[in-house]
C-alpha cells in the first residue's frame, strides 16, 4: 500500500483524492502510517480508505497538507473541533496553530475619512486602526503640485508645466493628510494640487471628485460604509466611517527534510512563522 501514488479516502462519506506524498508530509502522523497499513482506524474497502470522522473539517486538513498553511474562511468558528481532528490524525503542528485562535481569527478594522472644504481647497485626513492598511493606501495616493496661470481652480486639465509629486503628510503610522485645489499666490498665478489614486490614472483637482474616487476605492477594497456625519458645520467638516473584517495572514509551518525519506518532511511544534 505504501507504493500507491494516488490515494482515495472516504472521510465521513466525503471522498478525497490526493497523492501519497501529500499524506506523507508528516511521517509520524496517522495518515502516513495508514499508507503502511500500520493503523487499523483506517479501513480499506474497495481500494478506498474509510475513516468515520468529519469530512467537512477534513477538507481544511487536506488544504494544510497541500500548502503547509492555515487559511480559514472569515466566518469559520469550529477551531476547537478542527484542533481535535488535527490531534486525531497526529498533525500536531496544525493542532498547535489552531490552539492560537487569536492568530487565526479575522479582525475588525476601522477606517475614518475626514473631508473639509475651504474656499478653493479640499482637505483630507484618513485615520485607520491598522497601520498596514494606511501604509498601503498611502502608496496608492499621489499629490502633484504645479502652477497655473489665469485658469479656473476646478479646471479638469492640468497645467502644461510639469507637475511635481509631493509626499503625503504622515502625522503617525495610523493616519495621513493631503489636500487638493488651488492657492492664489501672486498676480494671476495659482499653485494647484492634483490627486491621483491608483489604479485610476486621472489627476483630479476638484475635492468632490477626489472624495468620490477615494470612497469608491475603499468600497472596492472590502470596506463597508457604516456612517456619515458632519463634525463641524461651520468649518464644513464631514466624516465617513468604514469597517471591514480583515483576514489574518496565512500561518505557515516550517518543515525540515527527513534525510531518510526524500520528499517527506518532519515538523517541530515550535517551528511556526507567519506566512508572507
Amino acid at each position: 500500500m505504501s507504493n500507491r501514488e494516488v490515494v482515495i479516502l472516504s472521510v465521513g462519506g466525503v471522498r478525497f483524492v490526493t497523492r501519497a506524498s501529500t499524506l506523507q508530509q508528516f511521517p509520524e502522523s496517522r495518515l502516513a502510517r495508514m499508507l503502511n497499513g500500520d493503523d487499523q482506524e483506517f479501513k480499506l474497502s474497495n481500494g478506498d480508505f474509510f475513516v468515520d470522522r468529519d469530512g467537512t473539517l477534513f477538507s481544511y486538513i487536506m488544504d494544510f497538507l497541500r500548502t503547509l498553511q492555515v487559511s480559514l474562511p472569515t466566518d469559520f468558528s469550529d477551531y476547537q473541533r478542527l484542533q481535535r481532528e488535527a490531534e486525531f490524525y497526529g498533525l500536531y503542528p496544525l493542532a498547535d496553530l489552531l490552539s492560537q485562535e487569536h492568530l487565526l481569527k479575522p479582525r475588525l478594522e476601522i477606517l475614518e475619512v475626514r473631508f473639509s472644504f475651504q474656499e478653493m481647497q479640499a482637505f483630507f485626513r484618513i485615520f485607520g486602526s491598522c497601520s498596514t492598511t494606511v501604509e498601503t493606501l498611502s502608496e496608492q495616493i499621489t499629490v502633484f503640485a504645479g502652477q497655473q496661470s489665469g485658469q479656473s481652480w476646478n479646471s479638469p486639465f492640468p497645467s502644461q508645466k510639469p507637475l511635481v509629486p509631493l509626499p503625503l503628510e504622515r502625522p503617525s503610522h495610523h493616519d495621513m493628510v493631503f489636500q487638493c485645489g488651488t492657492n492664489y499666490s501672486a498676480g494671476d498665478q495659482f499653485v494647484a494640487r492634483y490627486v491621483s489614486i491608483k489604479p485610476d490614472n486621472r489627476k483630479l483637482i476638484n475635492g468632490t471628485n477626489v472624495l468620490g474616487l477615494l470612497l469608491d476605492t475603499l468600497l472596492k477594497d472590502g470596506f463597508r460604509l457604516i456612517s456619515t456625519r458632519t463634525v463641524s458645520s461651520e468649518e464644513k467638516v464631514e466624516c465617513y466611517s468604514f469597517e471591514r473584517m480583515k483576514r489574518p495572514p496565512g500561518l505557515t509551518v516550517r518543515v525540515r527534510q527527513n534525510p531518510g525519506s526524500p520528499g517527506a518532511a518532519q515538523a517541530k511544534r515550535s517551528q511556526v512563522q507567519k506566512g508572507k
